[in-house]
């Protein structure tokens, strides 16, 4: 029987345009598999869309052998830096506090952090004519990045050594704002985890401010059938943490103030799994929110 959930998601997916087939095969290599300071790591290529090589890192924690364990599917940050891409999760970024590869490991978390479209190892062709080219050919380059990070997850719960029921999603900037959509997507997804991009589509209309993302964010036709709030309700009644900087002009306050307000709605029932806390800066991570991660990870995961 189909849900009401289900079919919006459904129609939230169909909105990503022309997508390699959800159930497609998939496959990795492992490059190299090389012990470091407190964590395994494992460098990979992965084939997910049948397009293009994903590259990709895997961390766990040292001797742990045997045991399977929960996994974040780690989204890198934009930030107009495409050399980054996957490396973020290892050699962090300004914006973060520390490196969330060994980070996560030290907690006990096993970590996969993929090179999204134009990014890494993806990089060469720019992120506008990747855009425009996929859009002549019907796809949309955030539904292709959705995608391989629905492939993603996939992918981890192939392995022996993950917990399949114990899956959360974290990143900061655009990897908030794939983990809020992949969340809503997939299920499977027990727990999100977003810093510093739960935007309100229509606050960023009324400030002016669509230009501060670039054209990978934007999908055809999503605001005639979702609001930020829409897409994220999606989510309930799992566990969801949101952390915004009040002084972020990717997260307008207005915009904060409705998606929190319908959200509260969405998890009436069970109220402690939302939570949007905000903090007196900008558009980065602070040591107070590391703490609440931690806490809200050791709660639901």
């Amino acid at each position: 029987m189909t849900t009401p959930d289900h079919a919006r998601r459904q129609q939230l997916y169909a909105l990503l345009g022309d997508l390699p087939e959800r159930d497609r095969p998939i496959s990795a290599t492992v490059l190299e598999r090389v012990e470091q300071r407190g964590y395994v790591l494992e460098t990979l290529v992965l084939d997910l869309n049948g397009v293009e090589p994903v590259p990709a890192y895997f961390v766990k924690p040292l001797h742990r052998e045997g045991e399977r364990l929960p996994v974040i599917i780690y989204t890198h940050a934009h930030g107009g830096n495409y050399e980054i891409g996957k490396d973020e999760l290892l050699t962090g970024r300004k914006s973060l506090v520390s490196p969330y590869g060994a980070w996560l490991a030290e907690q006990g978390y096993a970590a996969l952090c993929i090179d999204h479209w134009c990014f890494g190892e993806r990089r060469g062709r720019s992120e506008n004519a990747t855009f425009k080219q996929m859009l002549w050919e019907g796809r949309v380059l955030w539904g292709m990045m959705v995608y391989d990070s629905l492939k993603a997850v996939d992918y981890v719960v192939s392995r022996m050594d993950i917990d399949p029921d114990r899956i959360g999603a974290l990143g900061l900037s655009m990897g908030s704002t794939m983990s809020w959509w992949l969340a809503a997507l997939d299920t499977r997804i027990r727990v999100c985890v977003d810093l510093c991009c739960l935007t309100d589509f229509a606050a960023l209309i009324e400030t002016g401010d669509l230009d501060l993302h670039g054209v990978y964010y934007y999908v055809p036709a999503l605001l005639k059938h979702f609001t930020t709030a829409q897409i994220n309700a999606l989510i309930a009644p799992r566990p969801h943490l949101s952390l915004a900087g009040t002084h972020d002009p990717l997260t307008p306050r207005a915009g904060l103030d409705r998606i929190d307000s319908e959200l509260k709605q969405a998890y009436a029932d069970q109220p402690e799994r939302w939570k949007l806390l905000r903090y007196d800066i900008g558009h980065f991570e602070t040591v107070a929110m590391r703490h609440e991660i931690k806490r809200f990870l050791e709660t639901w995961l």
